[in-house]
């Protein structure tokens, strides 16, 4: 049951949120600051490649690793191939981890190396096979880190990971153990933030898109701007993040996207509820998603199929979920073209609530961020109201 009272009580919300996650969201913005000078004072702005990779390789211990792998590609509107290189293991803990390259690796790919931890035996393993195939290699690992001596000098290009406001640690203070750092969990969402704009920065040099100082600047700020509009003192009715996760309490979430980064934010979406929230939802791409999940609107999780019952015990038979169809988009409707009113129609045709999400005006990647920022906000704001540990 969702406690919508919590949702406008900003000292309870901050109490209840032990991990600090609605202080990453928020901290979002600066994340991309600091790494953008990370980056610039890692060599890596000044980079003059000699033209495009045939491909990029992707891995990391990362929950966010796949995330950005698809942005990437959404990006570069597909003129590259992006793979992400899924590890192997026993366990999900990052020192169990296993990754390969592909056979077919070479001289002509890229690989990224992308870590919030930096002692992943995997990952040098994974750096030293790409050295003798001839891959060039940037790694973004935390400074001081194994990793960091591993994948430098003759191996690649390292770029330090960008920390938090109040996860920085002094130059004259050992780093925290890794073993004490739990291997489960969600991240603070300001750290695909952290990993992902070094990569922005390589991308524009490489020529796949642009994103010059400007435009990650431009990124940052409505970063910021989306975390005043979503923050915890902003009451629900004014807020895009907080009315969400009211809208979402007793559903299914059908997250319905129109464009290759609305695509990606509704992904990540599903994956932070489930990680963060402990909601399934399940996301597909528009024109598709009217099949893929049409027959969800008219089966066991239709609005009809199983209507409230006014004698039910409301702590001890919590509702039943019923799918709430969530539309994103990366920008307005293109008339015709756009299978957004199709989408709206079905869900309403068949009595399904449908929620809305649209960025305001900008590029592909002022609008994935307004995406990112406001669905990682309702997710813990949902888990926060909800109860659940996050």
């Amino acid at each position: 049951m969702l406690d919508e009272s919590l949702l406008d009580a900003p000292e309870a919300l901050a109490r209840s949120d032990t991990r600090g996650l609605l202080r990453g969201a928020a901290e979002s913005g600066a994340r991309v600051r600091t790494a953008a000078r990370a980056a610039a004072e890692s060599g890596l702005a000044d980079l003059k490649p000699d033209g495009r990779p045939r491909s990029l390789l992707v891995a990391g211990s990362s929950p966010t690793t796949g995330c950005i792998a698809d942005l990437l590609y959404a990006l570069a509107g597909g003129n590259t191939q992006v793979s992400v290189i899924r590890p192997t293991g026993a366990l999900p803990d990052p020192g169990a981890l296993l990754w390969t390259l592909p056979g077919w690796a070479g001289p002509l790919d890229l690989l990224l190396v992308l870590t919030t931890d930096g002692t992943e035996p995997g990952l040098t393993a994974l750096i030293e096979q790409a050295y003798r195939r001839g891959c060039a290699v940037v790694t973004v690992t935390p400074p001081r880190s194994p990793l960091t001596e591993d994948a430098g000098g003759r191996h690649g290009l390292v770029v330090p990971l960008a920390p938090g406001p109040y996860e920085e640690v002094p130059e004259d203070q050992p780093l925290p153990d890794p073993g004490l750092r739990p291997a489960l969990g969600p991240e603070p969402p300001g750290t695909l933030w952290a990993l992902l704009t070094p990569l922005l920065v390589l991308m524009d040099k490489i020529g796949l898109f642009p994103a010059a100082q400007p435009a990650i600047q431009s990124v940052a700020d409505r970063l910021d701007k989306t975390a005043e509009r979503c923050g915890p003192a902003i009451a629900t009715y004014t807020n895009p993040a907080k009315t969400l996760a009211a809208e979402l309490a007793d559903a299914l979430p059908l997250l319905w996207s129109e464009g290759p980064v609305a695509g990606v934010a509704a992904r990540h979406f599903a994956h932070v509820l489930g990680v963060v929230a402990g909601r399934p939802a399940l996301a597909a791409e528009l024109p598709d998603a009217l099949t893929a999940h049409g027959t969800l609107l008219a089966g066991a999780f239709s609005a009809a199929a199983d209507p409230d019952d006014f004698f039910r015990d409301r702590v001890e038979e919590p509702q039943a979920l019923h799918a709430r169809v969530v539309l994103l988009r990366e920008r307005a409707e293109l008339g015709s073209n756009s299978p957004t009113p199709a989408a709206r129609e079905l869900a309403l045709g068949r009595d399904a609530p449908v929620s809305e999400l649209e960025p305001s005006d900008g590029n592909a990647l002022e609008a994935v961020a307004e995406l990112l920022a406001i669905t990682d906000f309702a997710a813990v704001y949902l888990a926060l109201a909800s109860g659940e540990r996050t």
